[in-house]
């Protein structure tokens, strides 16, 4: 059976959560990993196989790989992707894909210029729950959808700083901006309000504490997805469709409420699976059209949480444009 090399640009949590998954992948091998927290390099390669690295030039120079798996900070994102790009080495990216449009853009033109495969780490799009909810309200008018990314406050360092992370939205938010996109098409404008009341002890920190954002949809729909980072016990991620007479709320679990009946289910596939195991399959099979999250279509997510920060920071309603 040939092999589908992979390499790994980041070794942090998200990525170990796609490594498990490779690692139970019989076409699949893992073959170099680069971070640049030496140890953690050091550990995948122990635990997998392959080499590690703290420079991912030296990384990409020296190993033949079929494909690279990005899961790297907002701010980390530099040549990695292009370089990879350059030698037709097909990329799976985590989101948030960069900290500015710029640079998104950058490496979509790299990606385009070179023909390879790319895929983003936009798992809701792989849960069965949301591919049900979407065959579901297929033909109908989505009229107002109402998102949540509720939750505590992330552990790592670049988290708390904006120029590192971009905040919650850019984050982790990201995540419902997109869900909203696959569902209503493309945001023209949005209007953010962010506060920062009640975490303001945490040393080093700027990021907001609480955050909300009105979107207007090109196709007429209007919505509001809202977040914080303060309920350390947790409470809800996911978004909210309403149409006449039906409510269908998405997420790792589907609720559809009807006037005169119900639908509950939990999500019963491993998103992070299906991602990756439709990537693969693309690449081996050189057709990319079951991946549901392109580079180029995550460009057009990244654009709007940064453009809900700039309305946030300018104090006025800002266009949305990629």
């Amino acid at each position: 059976m040939t092999k589908v090399k992979v390499g790994f640009l980041g070794c942090g949590g998200i990525a170990n959560a796609h490594m498990e998954r490779l690692a139970r992948m019989k076409d699949v091998e893992m073959v170099a990993f680069c971070d640049v927290v030496k140890e953690r390099a050091e550990g995948a390669a122990q635990k997998y196989g392959g080499r590690a690295y703290t420079e991912h030039r030296e990384m990409l120079d020296y190993e033949e790989m079929q494909a690279l798996f990005v899961a790297l900070p907002p701010f980390a994102h530099s040549d990695g992707e292009i370089i990879a790009a350059e030698k037709g080495i097909h990329l799976f990216v985590e989101k948030p894909i960069a900290l500015t449009l710029e640079k998104a853009k950058e490496i979509d033109s790299a990606i385009k210029k070179n023909d390879v495969i790319a895929s983003v780490g936009y798992h809701f799009r792989y849960m069965d729950t949301v591919n049900e909810a979407k065959g579901f309200v297929e033909g109908k008018t989505i009229g107002m959808v109402l998102g949540y990314w509720i939750g505590g406050f992330p552990g790592v360092y670049w988290w708390r700083k904006m120029d590192m992370s971009g905040g919650q939205i850019v984050e982790q938010t990201t995540h419902i901006f997109d869900l909203a996109r696959y569902f209503c098409g493309d945001v023209e404008e949005v209007y953010a309000a962010y506060g920062r009341k009640i975490l303001t002890d945490i040393p080093e920190s700027d990021v907001p504490d609480v955050g909300t954002v009105t979107l207007k949809f090109k196709d007429g729909t209007v919505g509001n997805i809202s977040n914080s980072c303060m309920i350390s016990q947790g409470y809800t991620v996911g978004l909210h469709l309403f149409l006449k007479d039906l409510v269908v709320e998405v997420g790792w679990r589907l609720r559809i409420i009807e006037p005169n009946r119900t639908i509950e289910r939990n999500c019963t596939v491993d998103a992070y699976w299906e991602e990756d195991r439709i990537f693969i399959d693309a690449i081996k099979s050189g057709d990319p059209s079951k991946i549901k999250s392109t580079y180029e279509d995550a460009v057009k997510s990244l654009a709007v949480s940064l453009a809900a920060n700039k309305s946030w920071r300018e104090g006025r309603a800002v266009k949305v444009e990629v």
